[in-house]
């Protein structure tokens, strides 16, 4: 990977939240709100840590806030875009960001030490995988990249991460679940739903017992 130590993180949490009803990155989950459990699992993997938002958002307070450089809320490529620009402009800027969406709370605690060990150049992205799942949104982005997606965001329709990442060089690091409990859910679980909530919920009740 380019540059010393890790990278800095975003957490993208400028979504509707349509199926949730709600903001769900502020939706409480055992008690706290599931964005701050988010940020509690990758403040020690990254070297700093922003909250892609709409200005007003209600999450945590002492998160740098990134808005969008759209402002026609075109998707998460423009919450990656606003933190390519954002890290670029970063004293000692790294060579790369990592991303998670606001959604995940039981993120893999070696993250980023897996995604930086395969991080070998300037133009490669580095997704995260599990059970066959490739999970777009959490990625490790080259800052180089930061002018192409620029000029995408305003040459195409088309929003969709994957049609954008299979445009580059692209690697997917498989976190698969070996010797866990049954029950046990994929790190990479995302809460969409108050059902995905309520099953969050119970998976933090086995893990206090």
């Amino acid at each position: 990977m380019t540059g010393d130590g890790n990278p800095p993180g975003l957490i993208l949490a400028g979504g509707l939240s349509r199926r949730m009803g709600r903001d769900k990155a502020s939706a409480l989950l055992a008690g706290r709100p599931m964005i701050d459990r988010i940020a509690e699992r990758l403040r020690p993997q990254v070297s700093s840590l922003a909250l892609n938002a709409c200005e007003g958002f209600a999450g945590v307070r002492d998160l740098p806030l990134v808005p969008d450089l759209h402002m026609d809320r075109p998707g998460p490529l423009a919450g990656v875009l606003a933190g390519l620009r954002h890290a670029a402009a970063l004293p000692d800027a790294p060579g790369h960001l990592l991303t998670v969406p606001a959604d995940t709370p039981f993120l893999p605690t070696d993250l980023v030490l897996r995604l930086v060990g395969q991080a070998d150049d300037r133009t490669r992205i580095v997704l995260a995988s599990s059970a066959g799942q490739i999970h777009p949104v959490i990625a490790l982005w080259p800052l180089s990249l930061a002018d192409d997606l620029e000029g995408w965001m305003a040459s195409s329709d088309n929003r969709r991460l994957q049609s954008y990442i299979a445009r580059h060089p692209a690697i997917a690091i498989d976190f698969a679940l070996v010797d866990t409990p049954a029950g046990t859910l994929d790190p990479f679980f995302n809460v969409n739903t108050p059902e995905d909530l309520a099953t969050a919920e119970r998976f933090i009740e086995v893990l206090s017992r």
